[in-house]
Parts: C-alpha cells; sequence; structure tokens
C-alpha cells in the first residue's frame, strides 16, 4: 500500500466536517467573528494556491491538491452563501416602510 494513501485517509478522517459545532467557538463581537471568518477565508485561499502550484511542478501530492480544491471550493461557496443572505437583508430593509 502507498505511503500516500494512508496520510491522505488520516488527513481525510482528521478534516472536521462543516456541519459539526466548532470545540473552539467562544462567542465575541460580530465583528471579531467576522474578521476572523475573512481572515480563515484568505488563508484557506492562499494555502489552496500554494498547494496548486507545488501540484503543477511535481512538488506536491495529488490527493494534497485535491483536498485543497475542496477545501477552496467549500470556502468560495460559504461567502457567496453569505453575500447572498446580506444581499437579501439590504433588500428586505429597503422595502419596509418608512
Amino acid at each position: 500500500m502507498d505511503i500516500r494513501a494512508i496520510n491522505a485517509t488520516s488527513g481525510y478522517a482528521a478534516a472536521r466536517p462543516a456541519t459539526k459545532v466548532d470545540p473552539g467557538y467562544t462567542p465575541g463581537s460580530i465583528q471579531e467573528q467576522a474578521k476572523a471568518s475573512f481572515e480563515d477565508f484568505t488563508q484557506t485561499l492562499a494555502s489552496s494556491e500554494q498547494i496548486s502550484v507545488r501540484a503543477m511542478t511535481g512538488d506536491a501530492d495529488p490527493h494534497a491538491l485535491v483536498q485543497a480544491l475542496a477545501q477552496t471550493e467549500l470556502a468560495v461557496e460559504t461567502a457567496v452563501t453569505v453575500r447572498n443572505k446580506v444581499v437579501e437583508a439590504y433588500q428586505e430593509i429597503l422595502r419596509m416602510p418608512v
């Protein structure tokens, strides 16, 4: 068995599903939470880009590339969903009678 397959399997098992509650979550101000979310989003995109570049040059494991792309896709979909909710809330505010 290939050692890279074992590493990929353990990496997938260690990944926290998106539906689970983060055990390290501590309530704070909305600004702190938004800042942390934006920083996580930026870090995810940057690390995925680095792994993609390494994969193109042959220095990265293909499994790492697939995992990075999946994380990036999830991060972008989450950002788009949040943006849509913000736009929807703004439109609801505009429709309120004054």
